[in-house]
Order: C-alpha cells, then sequence, then structure tokens
C-alpha cells in the first residue's frame, strides 16, 4: 500500500532533497522579509508599522527619508544619510543635487540602484527628486507585478508539499484535507491583505495573520512528511499497510 512509511528509498530521497530545500527557502524567505519590511520602521524586528509603511506608506515623511530610516539605514554613514535628508527637507533642490547629494549616490546607491530592473535609478535627479515628495501608498503596478508573482511562485510550492504531505497516514481525513487547504486560504489572504492595507492601514494585521496561518500549516506537513518517512518505519519495525489515499 502507498504512504510516506513504505514508499521506496528513491522517492523517499526525491521527497525529502525537496522538503530541504523548501524549507531552507522558507527561512530564507523569511530572513529575507525581517532584512526588507522588517526595517521598515528603522527598529528591528516585523511589526505593523512596518506593514503598514511597507503597503498604505508613512505619510509623515517621503518615501526616500522612510528608506533612508528604515530599510536602507545601513547603506550609508550617519552624516551621509542626514545630509540627503537635510537635502529632501529644504525642497529638493538641483543645484545641492549636484554639487552634494549625487557624489554620496554614486558611491553608496548606484552599484545596485543602476544594475537592478526592479529598483528606481537614484543617478537620475528627476527619479530621486519623485522620492523626495511625501510617501504614499505602493504603486499599482509594483503590487500587482509582485502579487502574481508572490501567488504563482507560491502555489507550486503548497501543491507539491502537499502532494507529499497526502501519503500521510494517522490523520482523519477532514484534518488532512483542512492543513493541505489551509496554505492556499491564508495566501490569498495575505496578498489581498496587501491590497486593502493599501487602502486602509487597518488591515496590516490580516498580512501577519496570513503570513502565519500558512507558514505554520507548511511547517506541520513538512516535518510529519520527514518524520513518517524516515522515523515512523524504524519505531514500528514494520511496514504500514494503510494505503494513504483510498483507505481514509
Amino acid at each position: 500500500m502507498v504512504n510516506l512509511s513504505n514508499i521506496s528509498l528513491s522517492l523517499k530521497a526525491l521527497f525529502t532533497g525537496y522538503i530541504l530545500v523548501i524549507g531552507v527557502g522558507l527561512m530564507m524567505a523569511g530572513a529575507q522579509i525581517m532584512l526588507t519590511h522588517g526595517q521598515s520602521d528603522g527598529k528591528p524586528g516585523l511589526s505593523i508599522d512596518d506593514v503598514v509603511y511597507s503597503y498604505y506608506g508613512n505619510r509623515s515623511n517621503s518615501k526616500l527619508e522612510n528608506k533612508l530610516n528604515g530599510s536602507m539605514k545601513d547603506k550609508a554613514p550617519v552624516k551621509e544619510r542626514l545630509k540627503i535628508i537635510n537635502w529632501v527637507k529644504h525642497g529638493a533642490e538641483q543645484q545641492r543635487w549636484k554639487n552634494e547629494i549625487q557624489p554620496i549616490i554614486l558611491k553608496r546607491c548606484a552599484s545596485c540602484h543602476t544594475s537592478i530592473p526592479a529598483l528606481p535609478n537614484l543617478t537620475k535627479f528627476e527619479v530621486i527628486k519623485g522620492l523626495a515628495i511625501t510617501d504614499g501608498a505602493v504603486d499599482i503596478s509594483s503590487l500587482t507585478r509582485i502579487s502574481h508573482i508572490h501567488l504563482f511562485g507560491i502555489a507550486f510550492i503548497f501543491f507539491f508539499v502537499g502532494l507529499i504531505f497526502s501519503l500521510a497516514v494517522g490523520f482523519n481525513k477532514w484534518l488532512k484535507a483542512t492543513i493541505i487547504f489551509i496554505p492556499f486560504a491564508f495566501l490569498i489572504l495575505d496578498v489581498s491583505a496587501w491590497w486593502l492595507t493599501r487602502i486602509d492601514p487597518a488591515f496590516a494585521w490580516l498580512v501577519i495573520i496570513g503570513g502565519f496561518g500558512y507558514s505554520f500549516a507548511s511547517t506541520i506537513m513538512l516535518y510529519t512528511s520527514l518524520y513518517q518517512m524516515w522515523v515512523m518505519p524504524w519505531r514500528q519495525n514494520k511496514n504500514n499497510n494503510t494505503h494513504a489515499w483510498f483507505d481514509e
């Protein structure tokens, strides 16, 4: 019968390799969130303010100021960051840009902001001038791009994680089906909450809940799959003859 404890060694190796890579990938995704969105308010750790600033914007300052005090805080010395912020506060004039600000940008920012297509080219005055106005909600085109990448990419991951977990035994069929479905439901909630938070910061909590929900369900599926492939056969010292897809 087919279940995780008695599939062939080759399939166990395939599933285990996939699970390990996905597990590390999810941890790297969490680290990336902490280093980008998690720095939006200038403080370590992910908070509601980070989510609000990322999608609704910090409307008390310009986008450039918010980045310099947040996720880009470690990219330039304090003196240079304060000089740029002072330039923004005094109208972001072109004359000061040429004499004082552009050399800093070329030294500290150009290596990334001229080579990565998704980043604005800060070496151009008209581009950085646009970032010196009051910070607003995330751009619709950017949010659309991120949303479709997020939905398509992560849905593929959850499909294969769920397919492997569907071979697990010892779960009530409704409980197992719920665990498999939860990541997809919370993924939709997460992305929907981005758009809602763009309109109203009160929805920022849904972003946190959505991310936690699918991360928790994925952890259960990954851990259970590894346990039933490698530990359960050793502990039971016999094969489980349950057919995971038909004997529930």
